[in-house]
């Protein structure tokens, strides 16, 4: 590790997020939101909660939003209201951590994988393509790691086809290409709060975003109950999910902030980037490519040899995490129906390692990062 950057008291470890740093920063505005609602008297689908599902409705360029409690739930319910009555499989990538595979199965689908772009590590038209069953009526694409692909041949593919499209934007709120926001391609689109993303609550929230009138009225009845008017259930598959008042406002407070704080972690990205420039490629390479399809929700390395080079870093006092590990087919509570290989998912899963990357990350937080990659050897 000659010439590595070391830890000292003065130079403290260098978490992979903070997020005591942001609720510090919004301190102000979070007990304000937190004031207005205790001083109105609503919990659950108050004035907050209506104003945030138009505001996120008019950030992503669409006509409806609609609150949930997680993002897992939003995905599970955005495949119920979608799926065509004569299909039961939703096809999905196996490398984005087991959320939608948890939805689908929660919500009584089969799964079939397909594997990713080498580059992008995302669903692409061949990949997706090659994998398509008849039983396939919801094509779930998770915009990995804040990229939104290319998806226009996607929509089209499975717009001949009668499969509904959902994109999971979890990680990739504010995230455009050719002017359109991610979340405004597909049939319905599933957004995540957890507290880590790009827009983050305090606590758990989720919210499906649509265009299509008659999937929103669908998800407001499946979010509570399955409900036509209270205490009448309507439609088969109904849960409890809503997302509360408190978060609401909380959201409310952070929504205004997330295309400024995304061109932060795309700094960030950049900067890592042309730190691992001049690294040979089975050290480490970040691939992606910063811009205003990628919002940089993880800066994702890949490495051939991810264990040394993990070491090292943290010997630097740099915090590393694997964004996933074991892709779902390997997860036996999935219990995966696939049958064909799916290559590039098994390799990236070897190699892939998350770095740093929060907007409130320091200038010389970065620069200690980038010191350690490029003493990398």
């Amino acid at each position: 590790m000659k010439g590595m950057p070391t830890v000292t008291e003065a130079t403290p470890p260098i978490p992979l997020n903070d997020l005591s740093r942001g609720i510090a920063r919004d301190r102000q505005q979070l007990l304000e939101a937190t004031q207005r609602v205790l001083d109105s008297g609503y919990v659950i689908h108050g004035p907050e909660h209506r104003a945030f599902e138009r505001e996120l409705a008019e950030f992503v360029g669409v006509a409806h939003a609609v609150g949930l409690a997680t993002g897992t739930d939003a995905l599970e319910l955005a495949i119920k209201a979608a799926m065509p009555a004569n299909r039961s499989a939703v096809l999905t990538a196996a490398n984005a951590g087991g959320y939608t595979s948890t939805a689908a199965r929660r919500g009584g689908f089969s799964l079939v994988y397909a594997d990713v772009n080498d580059e992008t590590l995302c669903l692409d038209i061949s990949t997706l393509e090659a994998a398509l069953t008849p039983e396939v009526g919801v094509v779930v694409m998770t915009h990995l790691y804040g990229q939104l692909s290319n998806i226009s041949e996607i929509v089209r593919l499975c717009t001949t086809r009668g499969i509904a499209l959902v994109e999971d934007c979890a990680q990739a709120i504010g995230a455009k290409r050719d002017g359109v926001m991610a979340g405004a391609f597909g049939d319905l689109a599933a957004i995540s709060f957890y507290p880590t993303k790009n827009l983050g609550a305090l606590g758990d929230g989720g919210a499906v975003v649509t265009n299509s009138t008659v999937l929103a009225d669908r998800l407001r009845s499946l979010r509570q109950y399955g409900w036509g008017q209270k205490y009448n259930v309507e439609l088969r598959g109904g849960v409890n999910s809503r997302l509360d008042e408190l978060q609401a406002a909380y959201l409310r407070v952070r929504l205004p902030l997330v295309n400024e704080l995304n061109e932060r972690r795309r700094l960030i990205l950049s900067r890592y980037r042309a730190a691992a420039a001049n690294l040979p490629s089975d050290v480490l390479r970040v691939a992606s490519s910063p811009g205003a399809h990628h919002v940089a929700h993880l800066a994702v390395a890949r490495s051939d040899r991810r264990d040394e080079v993990r070491a090292q870093l943290a010997a630097a006092g740099v915090a590393t995490d694997i964004h996933f590990p074991v892709p779902d087919y390997d997860q036996v509570g999935f219990a995966s129906t696939t049958t064909h290989p799916l290559p590039v998912t098994a390799a990236s899963s070897r190699e892939i390692l998350s770095l740093p990357c929060f907007p409130e990350m320091t200038n010389e937080e970065i620069d200690r990062v980038c010191a350690a990659i490029s003493s990398l050897i």
